[in-house]
């Protein structure tokens, strides 16, 4: 079975986890008065068990194939870029540092344009990081960018980059890797 497989499988799990709680929670009890809707199935009571053991066999057969994905997902090396990282890895990076990094970046970004902005309206004169300014010529710098903007804008499109081959690289492995069933 393939990652991709197994994570549709878990989706299925999860609906069909869902349905047979509802009829469990819809027949945890019944007026003494009225005929046992499953008497010819062994009644109420032995249909609501097996249907409490069916959930609980696929909580675990939802856990066993997250392990499955989880140990694939260890051994499977990935190559983005410049960079090679284990499956896990690179979704754990995904989920938890590049979301901050793009915040970050877009930020910085951001408060560049505006201070570029603000400082034009108050005619100064805004100087980026790494420009050659010669310092007591008749040029007066009031605003000193400590950022190279170019090198921000170049790790955006990196990021957004590696962003875009890392999920086809996912949907690729999803798709070919094979998981223990």
């Amino acid at each position: 079975m393939t990652i991709t497989e197994a994570l549709a499988e878990i989706k299925t799990t999860e609906k069909r986890i869902a349905k047979k709680r509802e009829f469990v929670g819809q027949h945890l009890a019944r007026d003494e008065r009225l005929r046992d809707p499953f008497d010819q199935d062994g009644g109420s009571v032995q249909i609501v068990a097996r249907e409490l053991q069916a959930v609980q066999d696929l909580e675990q057969r939802r856990v066993v194939l997250r392990l499955r994905i989880q140990e694939a997902n260890q051994r499977i090396m990935v190559v983005v870029g410049s960079m090679t990282k284990s499956l896990a890895e690179w979704l754990v990076w995904r989920r938890e540092v590049a979301p901050n990094r793009q915040q970050f970046l877009r930020t910085v970004s951001q408060t560049l344009e505006k201070g570029r902005k603000d400082a034009q309206q108050k005619g100064m004169t805004l100087v980026g990081a790494g420009a050659n300014v010669q310092v007591g010529g008749t040029q007066t710098i009031n605003v000193f960018v400590n950022v190279n903007e170019r090198a921000l804008a170049e790790e955006i499109e990196r990021l957004e980059q590696i962003l875009g081959d890392l999920d086809g690289q996912l949907s690729l492995k999803n798709a070919t890797e094979t998981i223990q069933d």
